[in-house]
């Protein structure tokens, strides 16, 4: 390691031969007790100053081991001769020493105007140490203010001027008033060499830098693993509910009510468990409700007005797609708003709720507007709640979107209309088949195929608790759940895989996702909860995204998933690239961290599926 100082400027009153060893530089390499082996060598230039030496190189030995280098350039020429060599010289300096002569004021101002500009440039912000050194004792404090007078070419430079000049270079000032042991040795070598060792720490500090990016470029380089697939991002799947029902009314399927108007001619199939769920004149009409529990005579008189049910033998043959039982025949005792039926039924299917759509189709079949206002009032009749007064704001508000779905809570899990039984557990809990095929494509094909299910009433379940297939159904009926616990979701999530229903798997994903993460560590490495069995169900039941997210979490929360029990019974050989995480167990926590979670994710990842694939080939 070397210390390279340069220095420029004559600390005399004026250059002369005489010899070396009274300059600055020589005084302090002479008489520091740091500096050993001194040599100088003066280098000449061939084209100028050909008996006067250009700048003269020392070198010597500083604090015992240190190689220290000196260029002492006591002439200024050498800007205007050699561009070039001051440059190199500046370009290659850890320190710079600017000398000047207190009593040569000449020498200073040409310094100031003309060379300091040229340092400035060539320093190029960089950020070496300079020392401005004003030598000697002043010998005219005050110069000469007369304009005629000469004598200032001899006046002395203020301390002023030299504090100002350090200022414009950023550099350290000093003033010796004499080259004696004290003004070398004790304050100009004191700063010289505190710059030495500032200059001396910071090489040292890159040479430690670089030989660790070395060492790391030739270490044993860790196994080369895929890098894991980023977290995934889960979003919920957008509901189709109203969607699901609106199609019941195209597919014809479990149709159990009939409409034909009064010559007898069959105008349009539906669902009671649908019409029932969004009117009360329908509840009236089926025997749902009796009329002293409506307890309103506006609904009454619109059930009798409207709608009669006949059970004469005069009709056709139920359609294939009907239930066990015929269908219930409803004539339509109303004309006009017989002739609007089926756009009246696809407003109720859809949710009752998209009233100006339903505006729209009446009035391009009816063109009078006193027959329009008629059936509008009759579709009011037929929505209005018992006890409330009809308003054509409510049925244009969104507030009747849930009118559907929060209804058809009212029959969940009640035999009311219930066409179909589900056993259990030993517990039955009834159901409506329309709902359910609208709901759920397998039940559709397995009420609607050469399956047993198609013409039994009770169904048995198995591979599902009570309490799973409750939740389950009651999201078929309100296109919502919520899980009491993880284990609860984790079940239900295996439900809606088995028959299919993948907006219910995202959202008992989610679900996990969210209890997951809002655990604390604490209670993390506390609880009971296996998540590696979590991960075994996931990849098991096809839940993809659930399964990549578990082995993000475990490689993320390594530390204290590795503590658990599950992980006693992982077999050790199963470990992938073990017998090196062994071997290189130092130069393991050398690796920086994010590289160790992305190993240990995959590490993790091969084991685990190792043994998944291994149970799934038990179970097949």
């Amino acid at each position: 390691m070397s210390v390279n100082i340069v220095a420029f400027g004559n600390e005399r009153d004026g250059f002369s031969e005489d010899n070396q060893q009274s300059s600055l530089i020589w005084s302090y390499l002479g008489r520091s007790a740091l500096i050993s082996e001194t040599e100088s060598s003066p280098l000449l230039n061939s084209a100028n100053h050909i008996r006067n030496p250009i700048f003269t190189e020392y070198q010597a030995c500083v604090f015992g081991n240190v190689r220290l280098v000196v260029h002492d350039c006591p002439l200024w020429d050498i800007f205007d001769s050699d561009w070039y060599t001051s440059r190199s010289l500046i370009g290659g300096a850890d320190i710079i020493v600017i000398k000047y002569s207190v009593n040569d004021k000449t020498s200073f101002q040409e310094l100031k105007d003309s060379y300091v500009p040229m340092i400035k440039k060539a320093l190029n912000h960089c950020s070496v140490p300079v020392i401005i050194s004003a030598v000697g004792a002043r010998k005219n404090e005050v110069p000469c203010t007369c304009p005629l007078c000469t004598s200032d070419r001899r006046s002395c430079v203020t301390t002023s001027e030299g504090i100002q000049l350090a200022k414009e270079l950023g550099a350290t000032y000093l003033e010796l008033h004499s080259l004696n042991d004290f003004y070398i040795q004790k304050y100009f070598g004191g700063v010289l060499e505190y710059f030495m060792i500032q200059s001396l720490n910071q090489k040292s500090s890159e040479k430690m830098k670089k030989r660790k990016k070395t060492q790391k470029c030739h270490r044993v380089k860790p196994p080369q693993l895929e890098q894991p697939e980023k977290m995934p991002i889960l979003r919920g799947e957008a509901s189709h509910y109203d969607s699901d029902l609106h199609s019941l009314l195209f597919c014809c399927q479990c149709v159990d009510v009939i409409f034909y108007s009064e010559d007898l001619k069959k105008v349009v199939e539906a669902h009671k468990i649908i019409l029932c769920s969004v009117s009360h004149v329908f509840m009236l009409l089926f025997n749902v409700k009796s009329p002293a529990d409506i307890h309103d005579a506006a609904i009454i008189r619109t059930a009798q007005s409207l709608f009669a049910v006949n059970n004469e033998a005069v009709f056709p043959v139920p359609s294939k797609g009907s239930s066990c039982n015929p269908p219930v025949r409803v004539i339509v005792k109303d004309s006009v708003f017989c002739s609007c039926l089926s756009d009246i039924l696809h407003f109720i299917y859809s949710g009752a709720f998209q009233w100006e759509q339903l505006e729209e189709d009446i009035k391009k079949k009816i063109k009078d507007p006193e027959k329009i206002e008629h059936v509008l009032e009759k579709v009011k009749c037929i929505l209005k709640t018992p006890g409330k007064l009809n308003n054509l704001k409510d049925y244009r508000s969104h507030q009747i979107k849930r009118l559907c779905n929060t209804s058809l809570r009212l029959f969940f899990n009640t035999p009311v209309l219930a066409d179909v039984i589900f056993k259990i557990q030993g517990a039955t809990v009834p159901a409506h088949r329309a709902v359910l095929i609208a709901r759920c494509e397998v039940m559709a094909a397995m009420f609607n195929g050469n399956y047993l299910e198609a013409n039994n009433i009770l169904v048995p379940v198995y591979g599902v608790s009570k309490d799973t297939f409750l939740s389950f159904l009651e999201y078929l009926y309100t296109d919502s759940c919520c899980p009491a616990s993880i284990l609860q979701a984790m079940s239900l999530l295996i439900c809606a895989e088995m028959y299919q229903v993948t907006r219910l798997q995202h959202i008992c994903e989610l679900y996990i996702i969210t209890q997951l993460q809002s655990m604390p560590s604490r209670e993390l490495a506390s609880t009971r909860l296996s998540i590696v069995s979590l991960l075994r169900k996931a990849k098991f039941h096809n839940s993809d995204c659930l399964s990549t997210w578990l082995l993000h979490f475990i490689a993320t929360n390594y530390l204290i998933f590795s503590q658990k029990p599950e992980f006693q019974d992982l077999s050790e050989s199963r470990w992938y690239f073990l017998s090196y995480f062994g071997t290189k167990k130092k130069k393991k926590k050398e690796r920086d961290r994010d590289s160790t979670d992305c190993c240990r994710f995959k590490i993790i990842s091969i084991h685990l599926e190792t043994i998944i694939s291994e149970e799934e080939c038990s179970v097949s």
